[in-house]
């Protein structure tokens, strides 16, 4: 699933490619993904794109009639720019947008989940986002991990949007391999030191993935993740050089990673899958 950086780079790409243009037409091509009935589409012909920007894991678009639209692609959305713009219906496609002197944009998913949605959004309603925590890359992430004295497992507080926004799997990973802290660990039970090293490193990854991200053209492509450093490496060396191999948490539909020598202290985290393979 795309991630702040990716979501962020997309919307500055989105951003430099339709802001400032006229919306001349909305094509839904999938009535599902829209997730709102009011404001009508057709409301946004004519308008100027004041802007494309990012919340959470949202593209947020600004027009000048006070209308924002969301974009969430979930697990198996896309988006493509389409210069020049195209009139096609490819498999997966859910809507397009087309400009004045400008690209189109295509929303798509591939794959069978359909979750990947937009909504439309009238003045004063914040429709998804009033539900997100602080973005992961603000002074306010910090704040959260610094007082606060929640329980859960550290994999689990960091993906939960509405606890903090814009990580999930791959950057909770690197994160927490960067910070040197268990996936099972809990904020409760961290010192100071080490809520200092939570934040650095899931601000680090972030980092490094957003300067990584911003070298592509374009929209979005299938596959992402090509520079995460743990996550789904499961197997392999240790990057930190410690000696160790990376090991997993393999859970009904997803995994995590981690390093027992640099994050467990050497102790292999219980793996129900793998229990129940070896009774």
């Amino acid at each position: 699933m795309p991630e702040l950086p990716e979501m962020q780079a997309l919307s500055e790409r989105l951003d430099a490619a339709v802001g400032g243009h006229d919306l001349t037409s909305v094509r839904a091509l999938q009535f599902s993904a829209l997730k709102t009935y009011s404001p009508d589409p057709d409301t946004l012909v004519g308008q100027l794109v004041e802007g494309v920007g990012r919340r959470g894991k949202y593209l947020v678009w600004r027009f000048d009639n006070g209308t924002r639209m969301l974009i969430h692609l979930s697990q198996g959305g896309r988006v493509d720019i389409e210069d020049p713009p195209k009139t096609t219906k490819p498999r997966g496609a859910l809507v397009r947008f087309t400009f004045t002197d400008g690209p189109g944009v295509l929303l798509k998913e591939f794959g069978t989940e359909r979750k990947a949605g937009w909504w439309l959004l009238g003045p004063g309603d914040d429709g998804p986002l009033e539900r997100l925590g602080p973005d992961a890359d603000t002074p306010a992430f910090a704040e959260l991990v610094a007082h606060s004295s929640d329980r859960r497992r550290l994999h689990t507080f960091l993906r939960d949007q509405h606890t903090v926004a814009g990580v999930g799997r791959g950057y909770t990973d690197d994160g927490l391999h960067r910070a040197h802290l268990s996936p099972f660990a809990t904020l409760a039970g961290l010192d100071d030191e080490a809520r200092r090293r939570l934040v650095d490193g899931v601000r680090g990854v972030l980092a490094d993935g957003l300067e990584h991200e911003r070298r592509r053209r374009g929209g979005l492509p299938t596959k992402l993740g090509d520079h995460w450093i743990v996550h789904k490496r499961a197997g392999t060396a240790c990057p930190n050089g410690c000696g160790d191999t990376l090991a997993r948490v393999s859970y009904d539909n997803y995994e995590l990673t981690y390093c027992p020598t640099c994050q467990t202290d050497g102790r292999t985290l219980a793996d129900r899958r793998l229990s129940r393979l070896l009774k």
